[in-house]
């Protein structure tokens, strides 16, 4: 792929006309058509500034790629995932998993994933079964894992969970319910709190491990690589509170496994 139709490709993706790439690159719109059409090639300020609003990298904006790889959004269906994990709480008597699921299932209602049209509730249930699946099956923890997010984003208290207080109790530490200018001390205390609790440390690390496989396409390269700096502040010790508890031994290790091995694939694409 040439110089001219990357840039068209990057530009489309980002669902801007090249009117509006021109406003943003003070240029006139016959700049843009004219590089898309590879009749001039902008010059480095140009080109630099090409690569912050398009959101890729230089490299991304010049190689021509050889192969354009077919990418997924999703691996799984919602509404198998819903079936699955309602089959695995009532088999095992998991009473507010049951509740957290409807519950859940109606705060998250019309909400969807950044940038998609990915219903919200694929998130949770994504969460969940990966917990299931990792051995996890504690009432509370499974229960929590699907309203971790009811606070922030669905307008609800946590009095209003149907859930057990000490499930409620997880709930809030998981929720980020004020906003903060200083972010650094925001995010100190969050995770602070956060560790103090291995079940809420557990499902913050399910979290992270979830957005970074099936996110990258919905964040910004800026924010790809703020949430590698996070991850690796804040995120990564709470393996330590998660593995100090024996029955989540075999988790952290999996877990260590999968959020090591995503950050060193991040690092090495970005």
């Amino acid at each position: 792929m040439a110089f001219g139709e990357n840039i068209r490709k990057y530009r489309k993706m980002r669902n801007l006309t090249q009117e509006e790439l021109a406003e943003k690159l003070d240029v006139s719109f016959q700049a843009v058509s004219s590089w898309e059409r590879e009749e001039y090639a902008p010059d480095v300020k140009k080109l630099l500034k090409l690569s912050e609003v398009l959101d890729v990298s230089l490299s991304d904006l010049a190689e021509e790629r050889k192969q354009d790889y077919e990418m997924r959004q999703t691996l799984f269906e919602w509404e198998h995932m819903k079936s699955f994990v309602k089959i695995t709480a009532k088999s095992k008597n998991m009473t507010q998993t049951l509740k957290a699921l409807d519950f859940a299932l109606k705060a998250h209602e019309g909400q969807y994933r950044k940038k998609s049209e990915i219903p919200y509730i694929y998130h949770p249930l994504n969460m969940a079964c990966h917990l299931l699946a990792m051995g996890i099956e504690e009432d509370s923890t499974i229960a929590a894992c699907l309203l971790h997010d009811v606070l922030e984003d669905c307008e609800v208290t946590a009095n209003e969970l149907p859930v057990a207080e000490d499930t409620k109790q997880i709930v809030t530490l998981l929720s980020k319910t004020e906003d903060s200018i200083d972010r650094e001390a925001m995010l100190k205390e969050y995770f602070f709190k956060i560790s103090r609790n291995p079940q809420a440390s557990l499902i913050k690390v399910v979290d992270r491990v979830n957005n970074l496989t099936t996110m990258s396409w919905g964040l910004s390269r800026e924010r790809n690589f703020r949430m590698i700096k996070e991850t690796e502040e804040y995120v990564l010790p709470l393996l330590k509170v998660i593995k100090a508890v024996p029955e989540y031994n075999n988790a952290a290790w999996l877990l260590k496994y999968q959020l090591e091995s995503m950050l060193d694939i991040y690092k090495r694409l970005l």
